[in-house]
Parts: C-alpha cells; structure tokens; sequence
C-alpha cells in the first residue's frame, strides 16, 4: 500500500470516527461498550478494565457514565437505555471500589446534616427542566444510596439492570469490584471476608454505626 492510500484511509477512518453518532447503532464505539463507574479520582477505569474511554477522554472504547458509588440512578438507566437501544452497546460493566465514599457515612446522617442547614430535603426538585420526576416525602437518605458493603451493592447493581425494562435481555452485564488499596481488579465477593478483609469494603470496616437507609435491602 502506498503512503498516499494510507493517508487516505487513515482521514477516512478519522472522519468516521468524528461523526460516529451520526451512524447511530452502525457507528459504536469501539467496544460496543457502556461502563457505569464510581466518580472516586482513585478509580482508574482504564486501567481498571484494560480499555481506553477515560484517560485520555476520547479514546474510543467505551461511553462511560460516573456518578457517587457507581449505582443505578434514573440518568444511569436513561443513559444505559440510549447507549444500548441506539448506539450499538452490546455490553455493560458495573465497576465500584473499596473505600468508597458512599461506604464512609450514615445516609441518614447525611440528611440530618443538610436538614441543619435548612435544606427542605422533603421538597428538593431532582430535575428542574423535568418537575414529573419527585421524591416522596422522607426517601431522601435513600435516594442519597450510601452502602452498607460495596460487593453486595455491585451485584444488587448488576441485577437492577439485568432487569430493567429498557435493557434487552441479551445485553451482557457483569460487575467488578477495584481494590483501591491494591490497585487490582477482582469478582464480588459476598458471605465472607476471606480474601477482601484487608480492604474498606463496608461502611462498618469505615467506621459507620447503623444501618443505611434501605435502598439495597
């Protein structure tokens, strides 16, 4: 091949790249991937997954939605639901990590805490541009979705969106667990401490006294 039919595939390549979305479910990414992550700085999702889609932004592998905890909200599945039914996802990855903020306090507390400074958590809008989505009066330490144990919430995450009306049941979904403390990637484990006893994987190893409210339960 020629340089000059090099230089021409490669701007060809490049320019499909750049209007991908204009292709709809013809133009994916390149991993036919969506990845629904924890906002922690400390979860490296690239290295995490052995993709590129987070460092550098742009990378092509994957659509990757962050939000605290990494857990089902009603954006995640809103932007689950695009991602899959538009773009070509085939594939979904629940990534969440040890030392999680969302392992580190009280949910109740939290609410307690914003209720001191006379924030009316009982009549807080969710969306303004959307005013239909509400909360019912005293489900706001839930809807916050602190965790008791962050394996449990990764399979619970798992599930929720295996069974969401909007996800295609042929759509695989798996969930991962990053120990911060290790920089390694493994399973969820659950019913035992063999083998994450050494990391923040609950809020009672953080620490915590109670209960959080029961959005996992």
């Amino acid at each position: 091949m020629t340089i000059k039919s090099r230089l021409e595939k490669r701007i060809e390549e490049t320019t499909k790249w750049e209007i991908r979305r204009q292709y709809g479910a013809d133009g994916p990414n390149e991993g036919h991937l969506w990845v629904l992550a924890c906002m922690d700085e400390r979860l490296p999702v690239d290295e995490a997954l052995g993709i590129r889609a987070d460092t550098p932004v742009g990378g092509g592998d994957a659509h990757l939605f962050r939000n605290a905890g990494g857990i089902v909200t009603d954006d995640a599945i809103r932007s689950a639901m695009l991602t899959i039914n538009f773009f070509g996802t085939t594939e979904i990855i629940v990534l969440q990590h040890t030392g999680c903020g969302m392992l580190s306090a009280n949910g109740n507390d939290l609410e307690a805490a914003l209720r001191a400074k006379g924030i009316d958590v009982d009549n807080v809008p969710m969306d303004p541009s959307n005013p239909e989505l509400t909360l019912e009066s005293g489900s706001f330490a839930k809807w916050i979705g602190m965790m008791d144990d962050v394996d449990e919430t990764c399979l619970k995450t798992v599930d929720y969106i295996k069974g969401h009306p909007l996800i295609p049941d042929d759509i695989t979904i798996s969930g991962w667990i990053w120990e911060t403390e290790f920089r390694r990637l493994r399973a969820p484990i659950t019913g035992t401490t063999e083998g994450r006893e050494r990391t923040q994987y609950a809020a009672s190893v953080m620490g915590v006294k109670g209960s959080q409210p029961p959005r996992w339960s």
